[in-house]
């Protein structure tokens, strides 16, 4: 039985352990940076280094490392070990404060965008003290950001902490408006819910789309999917809930606050949900479960798949996230209170994201871009890529009164009545669930469901820190002239509610009605990538990290390029798999199947063929039109090779790469349904969803 608070955080250098590790003046020194993002003191380095130092070795940690997230996404780490010679046959165990505070990373082969050149080989790492170091692997891992040679940001990590600084600046700006001088923090605070497939490792290593891509590039629809939805919150099969069960140990031995875990709607999917945290620290945790998962499913034999489409025919995975911010004396600014109508800060910070959501439809659309989302964004699994608020009856009618120039009222809470007199009469929550929206309030947070399950939250918690310290700081400008502060206030909600309010919307978002409306209402619309990304140097988007200090000009640039980049990239890799497998395999495994065939015709003589016949026309037929659309996959490829500029070939590799694969798998998978099953090169969908037991 594990005792869970036992091991809970017993991998991290958390408050208990630097109190007793750290001397108590440096403790205080360190606690109040991380409470309140105040200039660490370069003098107490030094024993905080020693401190990590000896607490790592009892961890059994041999080696350290400045861990970071470059922008490919994932994370990163080069490891050190303590070792210092002493003479030549003794060495002593060493980490300095300069050790601890920055190091030095070939910055050559990461993602720059254009930032630096590839000769420019120099990159910094520097000390994140807001995030709390931990051990894995034998290795003490140093949360960092990285920096190239100049200063700019080759990371998400930083971006994302100058957002958490705007946020904190211009919400506590307003909150001294209201009398709230003793806030000294405001935190975003967030919670990633992860979605991801389990398959079995053998299968896997059978099919190259998915060891490649992450995602299968053909595959018949197997005769059963998820159209029963008997697996979402099933019971877990037993080799799952071992996964699962070493998974949330170890997650709390990291201080990960794993908590829900069950069957999502898809046949071999799952979910994990964690409880809320700081947004710079969920960042880091969720960055540490991908990869716990991925390296815990090795040990049971299983391979997580985090691709947010790997199997066509059924749901696709996404990130939910979670978002709320919260000052440090203990109050949710989102949370609305008994009777939201009367409570003035509530609704004027909802106005605010309101706002904030509908001037920067691009921005959040662009959070989560990438090939992978494109897939999933859309289909009826996931929001549609346009973006729209659900806020509930509750909160809309009060919204409504506001708009109208009356007094708005709260609506009784109601109780549900089951019916059975043995069930307990529930309380009615004031927002129901709308699974279709895009950006949902769930009663005291947003739940910003477009995310892919592969992304980082880094990327989209910057975007909606920075966005929204736009709008309150462009409320405080305001209020801070006013005369007659409850009139203007009032005056302020009313007028932003009318000039926003297109974006609310609380019906079906899968609906074709909803799709005219979205025309009508002038609502941004980017059905993909390639289409979203330009916007992200828009004018307006760079002026407004600029104002607030979160990306330059040449940052916001190198994070497009960097998309672009990553778009073509990955849409090459998925080509050259196509084709390395049709030629080499699917196309020979149809050919012996004709082959067959024709022999057992041929060995008929008098008798009837009209079952060889029929087969054979239909395999012949669908040959000729995967051999057609292998040509011309291939010949757009190599096209491919002469565009030089990233947003061309990411648009080029959109209009041909992405249709011709497309079309191709159609007779791949009509083939896979023809083909003796002995004969078919690779496991099917029914094989990889079904034979985790």
């Amino acid at each position: 039985m594990t005792n869970v608070p036992e091991i809970f955080g017993i991998n991290v250098f958390n408050d208990t352990v630097m109190k007793e590790y750290l001397p108590a003046d440096v403790y205080k020194s360190l606690r109040r940076t991380m409470a309140r993002g105040a200039t660490l003191d370069s003098q107490i380095a030094d024993a905080v280094a020693e401190g990590m130092k000896e607490w790592a070795l009892t961890k059994g940690a041999t080696h350290f490392t400045h861990w970071f997230q470059p922008m490919t996404g994932t994370t990163a780490e080069k490891h050190d070990s303590f070792i210092k010679p002493v003479n030549d046959s003794q060495i002593i165990m060493a980490f300095s404060g300069k050790n601890l505070i920055s190091g030095e990373a070939d910055a050559s082969s990461f993602p720059s965008g254009g930032l630096r050149a590839t000769f420019e080989a120099r990159g910094y790492s520097a000390w994140d003290p807001t995030s709390y170091a931990f051990v894995k692997d034998h290795t003490l891992c140093i949360p960092t950001a990285f920096c190239s040679y100049r200063g700019e940001s080759l990371d998400k990590k930083t971006p994302l902490l100058r957002s958490q600084e705007a946020i904190d600046r211009e919400a506590r700006r307003l909150l001294k408006l209201f009398g709230m001088d003793d806030v000294k923090r405001v935190n975003a605070e967030v919670g990633a819910e992860q979605e991801y497939f389990l398959v079995d490792a053998a299968m896997w290593s059978r099919r190259p789309d998915l060891v490649y891509c992450g995602r299968t590039l053909f595959g018949a629809r197997p005769p059963k999917g998820q159209e029963m939805h008997d697996h979402y919150y099933g019971q877990i099969k037993p080799r799952v809930l071992a996964f699962m069960k070493e998974l949330d140990e170890e997650l709390w031995k990291l201080g990960i606050l794993a908590s829900t875990e069950h069957n999502e709607v898809a046949p071999a999917q799952h979910e994990l949900a964690p409880i809320f945290g700081t947004v710079n620290i969920a960042t880091d945790h969720n960055q540490l479960t991908m990869e716990m998962m991925k390296k815990i499913a090795a040990r049971h034999g299983l391979v997580c798949l985090l691709h947010e489409k790997p199997f066509a025919t059924v749901n696709g995975s996404g990130k939910h996230n979670n978002w709320s911010i919260s000052t440090d004396t203990g109050i949710n600014l989102l949370k609305p209170g008994q009777t939201p109508s009367q409570n003035a800060l509530f609704l004027l910070i909802l106005t605010a994201i309101i706002k904030a959501v509908d001037e920067n439809q691009d921005l959040l659309r662009i959070s989560v871009a990438d090939a992978g989302n494109d897939h999933r964004l859309g289909g009826n699994e996931a929001p549609p890529a346009v973006l729209s608020i659900f806020l509930g009856s509750e909160l809309e009618s009060i919204l409504e009164d506001i708009m109208a120039g009356e007094k708005p009222e709260d609506r009784p809470k109601t109780k549900l009545n089951i019916g059975a007199s043995v069930l307990p009469v529930l309380r009615c929550d004031s927002t129901d669930r709308n699974r279709t929206s895009p950006f949902a309030f769930t009663g005291n947070k947003f739940e910003f469901r477009m995310p892919g399950s592969s992304c980082s939250i880094a990327c989209p918690n910057m975007i909606m820190n920075t966005i929204v310290a736009e709008a309150l700081s462009q409320f405080s400008d305001a209020l801070e002239q006013s005369t007659d502060f409850t009139a203007d206030l009032n005056k302020l909600i009313c007028e932003t509610l009318l000039a926003h309010r297109r974006i609310i919307f609380n019906g079906d978002n899968y609906s074709a009605a909803w799709r005219e409306e979205v025309k009508k209402r002038g609502l941004s619309s980017f059905a993909h990538t390639v289409e979203a990304i330009p916007h992200y140097t828009d004018e307006k988007n760079v002026t407004m990290f600029e104002k607030h200090k979160v990306l330059s000009r040449a940052e916001v640039a190198s994070r497009q390029e960097v998309l672009f980049e990553n778009y073509a990239k990955c849409l090459r890799v998925e080509a050259l798999t196509m084709i390395d497998l049709v030629r080499k395999d699917i196309i020979p495994a149809v050919l012996r199947y004709q082959n067959f065939l024709l022999d057992q015709r041929a060995a008929k003589k008098d008798f009837s063929t009209k079952v060889e016949d029929s087969l054979l026309k239909k395999i012949c037929a669908l040959c000729d039109k995967l051999y057609d659309g292998l040509e011309i996959l291939e010949a757009h490829t190599e096209e491919a090779k002469g565009i030089t500029d990233a947003f061309e070939l990411a648009r080029f590799s959109r209009a041909a790469l992405f249709e011709d694969m497309a079309a191709l798998r159609e007779p791949i998978d009509a083939l896979e349904s023809l083909v003796d099953r002995k004969l078919w090169p690779f496991p099917t969908y029914a094989e990889l969803l079904y034979s985790v037991k």
